[in-house]
C-alpha cells in the first residue's frame, strides 16, 4: 500500500472518529443541556465530563481530517485545501469553546453544592448564559463552519474526481442547505430540533460518513 492510500485512510478513520465521538456526546451532554436547574441539583457530573471529553476528541479529529487531506488536496486546489484546514481548526475552535463552557458549569454546581455560592437565583442565571453559549457554539461551529468545509473539499473533490462524483456532491448540494438553516435559526425564524434543521442535515450527515467509509476502503483516485 503506497503512503497516499495510507494518509487517504487515515483521514477517512479521522472522519469515522468524528462520528464515533461527536454522538455520543450529545446524549453524555443530555443533563446539562435539557435540565435548567442542573446546577442546583445531584448533577450527573461523570457523565457529562465523558462527553465533554468526547467533545475534545471530535475536535482533535476535525483538525486531524483536514490536515492529512491538505497534504493529499494542495496540489489539486492550494487556496481551497488552506481553506479547509482554516474551517476545520475554526470548527474545532469553537467546539472547545462550548466545552469550557460547560466545564464552567459544572465547576458552579459543585461550588453550589459546597456552599460556596449561596444566591442560587445568580448561580441559575450563570448557568443558564453558559448552556446558551454551548448552544450558540454547537449551531456555529457543527452547524455553520462544518458546511463552509463542505463546500470547500466537496468541490475540490468533484472537480477532480478524486472520490466517486455522488459523494461530494452531498457536500456541495449539502452546504448551502445547511448554511440556510443555520442563518433562519440564528435570526430566530427556526430551531435545531425542526424539521428544516433535521432536513438540511441530512446531505452533510451522509457527505461526511460517506466520504470516511470510502476513503477508508478504497482512498483517493489520482485527479483528473
Amino acid at each position: 500500500m503506497d503512503t497516499d492510500r495510507r494518509t487517504a485512510r487515515l483521514a477517512g478513520a479521522l472522519y469515522l472518529l468524528t462520528f464515533a465521538s461527536s454522538i455520543p456526546a450529545l446524549l453524555l451532554l443530555s443533563p446539562v443541556l435539557d435540565d435548567a436547574r442542573y446546577v442546583l441539583g445531584p448533577g450527573a457530573d461523570a457523565r457529562v465530563t465523558a462527553g465533554l471529553l468526547l467533545d475534545l476528541v471530535n475536535a482533535a479529529a476535525c483538525v486531524g481530517t483536514a490536515v492529512v487531506l491538505h497534504r493529499l488536496l494542495r496540489a489539486d486546489a492550494p487556496a481551497r485545501a488552506l481553506g479547509f484546514v482554516t474551517s476545520r481548526v475554526l470548527e474545532a475552535a469553537i467546539i472547545a469553546v462550548g466545552v469550557l463552557s460547560l466545564l464552567a458549569v459544572l465547576t458552579l454546581r459543585q461550588d453550589v453544592a459546597a456552599g460556596a455560592v449561596p444566591d442560587e437565583g445568580a448561580a441559575l442565571v450563570t448557568a443558564h448564559a453558559l448552556v446558551a453559549l454551548r448552544d450558540w457554539t454547537f449551531l456555529l461551529g457543527p452547524g455553520l463552519v462544518s458546511a463552509v468545509n463542505a463546500a470547500l473539499l466537496g468541490s475540490v473533490l468533484l472537480q477532480h474526481r478524486r472520490v466517486p462524483r455522488a459523494i461530494p456532491l452531498l457536500g456541495v448540494v449539502g452546504a448551502p442547505l445547511q448554511i440556510v438553516s443555520v442563518l433562519l435559526t440564528a435570526l430566530g425564524h427556526n430551531s435545531q430540533l425542526s424539521a428544516l434543521s433535521a432536513v438540511a442535515v441530512l446531505p452533510i450527515f451522509a457527505w461526511e460518513l460517506s466520504l470516511g467509509v470510502w476513503l477508508v476502503a478504497r482512498g483517493l483516485r489520482r485527479p483528473a
